[in-house]
């Protein structure tokens, strides 16, 4: 694990002065690795993790001056840089996951405790496969409204070859379309008033029950959560009147209507929502619907995981860079405890971790 730590991180470059480095970045780095697998969630945590687990730490790393301050974790987290932090982590998860296969979800999260000087909280843009249950990369943005910039970037770095790249109605632009298409990959994008002409007109065909009718369809039925869910897909292949009215959308092959009526089984209240997308997808309306029903697995599986098993919104550490850096490390032992082939939840692999060395041994291996 160190070796693959080194190798991957290499690039990381150390800050700090050569020659008077009391506790060396890799110690510093699996030290907070360690801690927040073990539960903790923030530095001074980590530090009360790593001083219990000096024994096993030394198995790693030789440990020679102990475990630093929580001080010196925050001023060294908060001077490397977290761009090149990230795409270090990215290197790290290609090698764990290899090739990407099945929906790639991304979507921004608020990291609501990590507030900065000027009173804007910290945003988070993550790519997440959904089959593999692992974020594939991340990047910081200056808020929600700026997603639209950073995604192009954020795509660069991923080999997307064959998967299929969902995003909310901020990201339906041409040029991310086509950054995806570049990829080999396909899209398929929300569609809502941002995107005014083109969402009123997939809206008002599918609100026609004759030109409606010219659609392929599949639909579901659930029952969880108090509730049933039933949804239908509508979708339609032959796009070429939507082309004509708005040209240059790439590989721009289907539209679709998502309608989902879900029943609350206590009360009886019924709600009907229809949301619409655009896609590169062949016609397939049960591709679709899977596609866009595996989209929300980011809120699922990992932003509801980072804010109430991890703890992210609760964190106080505030420098940008150090809360950024910190929220790569979440995700780097998330990672590490989908890996593990056991059946038990993150909340107890976590708790397990604190508790049992070999465990803990076994989720870093």
């Amino acid at each position: 694990m160190t070796k693959s730590l080194l190798t991957h991180f290499k690039a990381l470059e150390d800050p700090r002065v050569i020659g008077l480095v009391t506790y060396p970045l890799p110690e510093l780095l699996l030290g907070a690795l360690v801690g927040v697998m073990c539960g903790a969630g923030d530095f001074e945590e980590i530090v009360l993790v790593c001083e219990e687990k000096i024994d096993f730490l030394r198995k790693f790393l030789p440990y020679a001056n102990g475990i630093a301050s929580p001080d010196t974790f925050q001023r060294v987290f908060d001077l490397l840089d977290a761009k090149v932090f990230s795409e270090c982590f990215s290197s790290w998860i290609a090698s764990l996951i290899g090739h990407v296969e099945g929906v790639v979800a991304i979507d921004g999260k608020t990291i609501r405790g990590a507030l900065q000087p000027e009173g804007r909280a910290l945003h988070v843009l993550s790519a997440y496969a959904h089959e593999a249950g692992l974020v594939l990369a991340q990047r910081v943005v200056d808020a929600k409204s700026n997603e639209i910039a950073a995604i192009p970037d954020l795509l660069e770095g991923l080999a997307l070859s064959g998967a299929i790249v969902t995003i909310d109605a901020m990201g339906a632009q041409k040029e991310i379309a086509a950054a995806i298409v570049a990829k080999k990959a396909d899209y398929v994008l929300a569609l809502k008033g941002n995107q005014g002409n083109l969402h009123a007109d997939v809206r008002l065909f599918f609100a026609d029950p004759e030109l409606a009718a010219s659609c392929t369809s599949f639909e579901t039925l659930d029952f969880g959560h108090g509730r049933i869910d039933e949804r239908q897909c509508r979708v339609l292949a032959d796009t070429g009147w939507l082309k004509e009215r708005h040209p240059d959308w790439p590989e721009l092959a289907c539209v679709a209507a998502v309608t989902t009526r879900r029943t609350d089984k206590k009360s009886g209240q019924t709600s009907t929502e229809t949301r619409f997308f655009i896609s590169s997808l062949p016609g397939d309306a049960e591709t679709m619907l899977k596609a866009t029903q595996a989209h929300w697995s980011i809120e699922n599986n990992l932003h509801w995981t980072l804010d109430v098993i991890l703890g992210e919104d609760a964190c106080q550490t505030r420098k940008s860079h150090a809360a950024c850096n910190l929220a790569t490390i979440r995700k780097m032992a998330l990672s590490l405890c989908r890996k593990e082939s056991s059946k038990l939840p993150i909340k107890r692999k976590i708790k397990k971790a604190a508790l049992n060395t070999d465990f803990l041994n076994t989720l870093l291996r």
